[in-house]
């Protein structure tokens, strides 16, 4: 018998805090808060509103020992604690080792095969579902991707060889984890030129099969199936790796033949254009702007944001048929806090196998729901 159902692993940080919010507003049992400083944790617990006797545990990032004693008692950790290339080391480990589910933000692909090479086999063994992404990287494509495929068995009887995921609108800033992650990715590619390989290979997380060529989506182009302008989407490259991933641990439902590509709506004409030529120029995650790692909009901000996402189902007779998912609050903080967290209470209720999954290959159309009753999400598709 474990103690708790979740551990919460960086609940004094800003997303973490929003995770332990969350779960003090669902009245969630049997949890606890972790992290590496005791009156940190004290003091957010306080600020919170959680029970005075909400258990707190100590842990370092590189405590092998701390960790592995957390794992030990938690069904699911939840960690927001990032980038996972310079503090997940050990926690990845120490939940593959003790048959403990794992659940992270993390949007670093080389990062996440190398876990996957390292763990995957001993998380096999022990039942630990080690399940990377859980946020808007890349929940709501993954899903969505899914949500469309699942339409085209139905209606047609095979999957879309070919399916284009379109960010329609969006509201919100990256958080702040999210910058740090890719600037550690870009010193690990300066370091290793290996880690480049990874970054650019669509079939990274894909250990053993490479499908056909994917567009990289890396300059802005007409999209003649919308009739618009699109650009590069900044969170594609981690995206669609995922999306590969599930199709590949799932067997291949959608197909070996698979091609899929993100990109961002620009808009139509000459305005559409320059809009597009604009943001494929910019870099969010340039110079020292934006929120620093514990920082984030204000509530207002947060629960004002969303996002509104179209996949599109190319068929080989060119029927077209889409997907739509939505979200009502900014990514990168209020909707993804909420999506880890209901991610974690699925696992706790859902059984499944041991090894490194995606959100959507473990558990699919039941955490679909759950989004949808619990996290604002909608998915929809005709």
């Amino acid at each position: 018998m474990r103690d708790f159902d979740i551990v919460v692993y960086g609940a004094t940080g800003f997303t973490g805090r929003l995770v332990a919010e969350y779960l003090v507003a669902e009245e969630a049992p049997r949890w606890a808060m972790a992290g590496r400083s005791l009156a940190k944790l004290q003091e957010v617990r306080d600020l919170i509103g959680a029970p005075a006797d909400l258990p707190l545990i100590v842990a370092e990032s590189d405590d092998a020992a701390a960790l592995k004693a957390m794992a030990e008692r938690a069904h699911v950790v939840l960690t927001t604690v990032g980038p996972y290339q310079l503090y997940g080391n050990q926690l990845v480990a120490a939940c593959a080792a003790t048959g403990t589910a794992y659940v992270d933000l993390c949007g670093e692909p080389a990062w996440m095969r190398h876990m996957i090479d390292a763990h995957h086999a001993e998380a096999q063994r022990t039942g630990a579902r080690i399940v990377f992404s859980c946020g808007f990287d890349s929940i709501p494509f993954d899903l969505g991707v899914q949500t469309l495929q699942d339409c085209a068995r139905a209606k047609y009887g095979h999957p879309a060889p070919r399916v284009k995921g379109r960010v329609r609108a969006m509201k919100g800033t990256f958080s702040g984890g999210t910058a740090a992650s890719a600037r550690a990715t870009l010193a690990a590619a300066a370091r290793d030129p290996a880690t480049i390989g990874l970054l650019t290979n669509p079939f990274a997380l894909t250990p053993g099969f490479s499908g056909p060529h994917q567009p990289t989506g890396m300059l802005p182009e007409f999209d003649a199936t919308l009739n618009t302008w699109v650009a590069p989407f900044v969170m594609a490259a981690i995206n669609t790796k995922n999306v590969h991933r599930t199709n590949f641990l799932l067997g291949h439902p959608y197909g070996t033949d698979f091609v899929y590509d993100e990109m961002m709506v620009a808009g139509l004409g000459d305005m559409g254009k320059a809009a597009a030529e604009a943001i494929a120029k910019f870099n969010p995650f340039s110079g020292s702007g934006g929120p620093k790692p514990g920082e984030g909009p204000s509530k207002e901000e947060r629960e004002t944001g969303y996002y509104d996402l179209l996949f599109v189902g190319l068929m080989p007779d060119g029927a077209r048929f889409d997907a739509v998912v939505t979200g009502d609050r900014d990514p990168g903080y209020g909707s993804t806090s909420k999506m880890i967290a209901e991610t974690a209470r699925c696992l706790v209720e859902t059984p499944g196998d041991g090894g490194v999954w995606t959100p959507g290959a473990l558990l699919g159309k039941t955490l679909r729901d759950r989004l949808e009753a619990k996290a604002g999400l909608r998915f929809t598709a005709g």
